[in-house]
């Protein structure tokens, strides 16, 4: 699905990705681990474009989305982004939120249709929403649908989060640190929706400092240093017998 050939990113002269290469296949759970500033969240954010390879090619079902003659808004419908903090429109309910990006969606393509075809517009938010209230009654959080954010939990405004990149139908959901921002107490329920998309089989990228869940449902475990990709392997490897010395020192610490 997706191919990552010497990917460099740099911000003026800090260089954060020193040649990352990588493929994600179809149904992989990649969980990339490393300690702070080694450049795992801009590898992710490159993934999608949100930032702007310095060289290299990402190629995306056969695409280079690096291009800057490739319209990445098509490509970055397919491609979910769940954030550390949510992102969440405040000024929105809960299914407003869920509704707005396939609703957008929606719209464009209906314009696209013959006009004995097209729906209307009520009728396209009233299935977008059906499409939604299925989507918060999977997380259980169906009689939040008319909240809005500040009325939730931590722990909820993420399992919301996570269902607006599922409203899109994505091939991959990319996530940057999902439970970083987390009360301890909350983690459980957002890792238990992460897992439950797991074994659905959808394909996942996923920053993360929770080795348990790394642990579990990672097939593959990147771990990163000083923006390279240093180790990789199935977890028992990683987490049982590593081989980089930096990996092994990583790992006292945090197990």
């Amino acid at each position: 699905m997706i191919d990552v050939i010497d990917l460099h990113k740099s911000f003026g002269d800090n260089e954060v990705l020193k040649g990352i290469n990588i493929t994600i296949n179809q149904g992989d759970k990649v969980v990339v681990i490393g300690p702070s500033g080694s450049g795992k969240s801009t590898f992710l954010r490159c993934l999608n474009c949100m930032e702007d390879a310095t060289s290299g090619k990402i190629m995306y079902h056969g695409v280079d989305i690096t291009d800057m003659s490739v319209d990445i808004n098509v490509h970055r419908q397919k491609m979910g982004m769940v954030f550390q903090h949510f992102n969440l429109f405040n000024n929105k309910t809960v299914i407003e939120n869920i509704m707005l990006s396939p609703v957008l969606v929606a719209k464009k393509a209906n314009k696209k249709l013959k006009r004995a075809e097209r729906k209307s517009v009520r009728e396209i938010k009233a299935q977008k929403r059906e499409e939604a209230l299925a989507l918060l009654k999977r997380i259980g959080l169906e009689d939040k649908a008319d909240a809005y954010p500040s009325q939730l939990s931590g722990g909820q405004k993420q399992r919301v989060a996570i269902v607006r990149s599922l409203a899109m139908n994505p091939d991959v959901i990319l996530f940057d640190e999902p439970t970083s921002a987390l009360d301890p107490e909350m983690v459980g329920e957002v890792l238990d929706v992460m897992k439950e998309l797991a074994e659905d089989g959808m394909t996942m990228v996923v920053v993360t400092h929770e080795m348990g869940f790394a642990r579990e449902v990672g097939n593959r475990i990147l771990f990163m240093d000083d923006g390279k990709i240093l180790e990789e392997g199935a977890p028992e490897e990683i987490f049982e017998s590593p081989q980089n010395p930096r990996l092994k020192d990583f790992l006292s610490k945090v197990l």
